[in-house]
């Protein structure tokens, strides 16, 4: 254990952090964050569903999920050309990187043109199903575009004004990307959103496969975190695979299919009860049965971010990160959680959830019926907190015995 904690302490979390502050990673990682508004908005509409299950008379609303969860991927094109060009330090072209990557993402869904002169696009490619065609044709406009800005036909020192100079300076690059794009679509007739789609399938299907979502859920959200390494790292990762799943199932609900991707955030949100690792069980622990009066104000302290799975205070503040004792309780929740919430979604206990719903600070008691619809999800979610529990309490009991006899020694050395 110790040789563990001190590779991942010195070695391993050095290099992801690295990875993570990487330009063109945090450029993807800033993008779909800067878009979760618009998820949130579709979270909303899957509320106001509910609603009308209820009352018949109440409007539908469900194009407001459609204009702004349906349109995920074409906000994508914009986002992440445009962080590309802030993080790679040419924030003076990044908004016309941006308008290249919305350009040439239109054109890579490949739209039909109309004898009449009408284009015609399928509202689908817009939504999360084309979030990996928006997520390299941002990337690639973002290369393009950086590369050019080292190649300048007006020089920073000229006396033409900044916004002209600007104009100029990305005629070239984006007359090139739109080329790129009006090749393959219109004279090759080459459907690159269906290649790339077609690429990246295999990484979908790994995910939504039992070992992808148990493993990458556990390093996200357990295994990792008690490093330091935040499950942000990953989270590019994990909703390339996650967003389209629930589109894909909303599609098939709405069209009287099967409804089969279990690996969305729906899903997941399930078995994090307090937060990543499952953390609530403990931290009720810590606030009111801890002996040790340290640890009991650490509980208080995280009680309520706790009941709303806002688990930092508790998971570096007790601390959990670094802590042996209290890290190997949050990895065994971390596996049980997704391999229990796999079990009973596969054989049909608990329903696979069907609508959008991103507000993961709901209490997941609320969530378990506004995801699954169904009470099977709120008997799930006591059961599988049941179980937390059982993981945590003989570790806490020994970490609360050690933080006691830490307290009195403490205490008789400030004597």
């Amino acid at each position: 254990m110790d040789k563990l904690m001190s590779w991942m302490t010195d070695s391993f979390a050095p290099k992801v952090n690295k990875m993570a502050k990487n330009p063109w990673v945090a450029s993807v990682q800033s993008a779909i964050l800067a878009a979760m508004p618009m998820v949130f908005i579709g979270s909303f509409a899957t509320i106001l569903s509910i609603v009308k299950d209820y009352w018949k008379g109440f409007p539908d609303l469900s194009l407001l999920s459609t204009f702004s969860f349906g349109l995920f991927s074409l906000f994508l094109a914009y986002l992440i050309p445009e962080a590309v060009m802030n993080n790679k330090g040419h924030k003076e072209v990044s908004k016309q990187a941006g308008l290249a990557g919305l350009a040439f993402f239109l054109i890579l869904v490949f739209p039909t043109i109309t004898a009449e002169g009408q284009i015609r696009f399928d509202l689908n490619s817009f939504g999360t199903a084309g979030m990996i065609s928006a997520l390299v044709a941002g990337l690639f406009v973002g290369f393009v575009m950086n590369l050019f800005s080292k190649w300048k036909l007006i020089g920073e020192d000229s006396a033409i004004p900044d916004f002209v100079a600007v104009w100029f300076n990305t005629l070239i690059p984006i007359t090139l990307i739109l080329l790129v794009g009006w090749i393959f679509t219109f004279e090759l007739h080459i459907n690159l959103y269906n290649v790339v789609n077609s690429i990246f399938s295999p990484l979908i299907h790994l995910g939504q496969g039992f070992w992808g979502f148990v493993l990458i859920n556990f390093l996200g959200f357990a295994f990792l975190y008690t490093f330091g390494i935040s499950s942000w790292v990953l989270y590019p990762v994990m909703s390339a695979i996650s967003l389209p799943a629930i589109a894909e199932n909303q599609a098939n609900f709405e069209a009287g299919k099967a409804v089969t991707n279990i690996f969305t955030a729906e899903a997941a949100n399930l078995f994090l009860i307090g937060g990543g690792g499952a953390t609530l069980a403990l931290v009720i622990m810590l606030a009111f049965m801890a002996k040790s009066q340290r640890l009991r104000m650490i509980g208080k302290a995280s009680f309520i971010p706790a009941i709303f799975n806002i688990n930092e205070p508790v998971v570096f503040g007790a601390p959990i990160a670094f802590n042996p004792i209290l890290m190997v309780p949050m990895w065994i929740n971390g596996l049980v959680g997704p391999i229990l919430t796999w079990i009973v979604m596969k054989i049909g206990f608990v329903p696979i959830p069907h609508s959008p719903f991103q507000l993961w600070y709901l209490p997941v008691l609320f969530q378990s019926w506004i995801v699954t619809e169904s009470i099977r999800g709120v008997i799930f979610f006591v059961i599988l907190f049941a179980i937390t529990w059982i993981i945590y309490y003989p570790f806490f009991k020994v970490y609360d015995k050690q933080a006691v006899k830490q307290d009195a020694e403490l205490a008789e050395e400030g004597e």
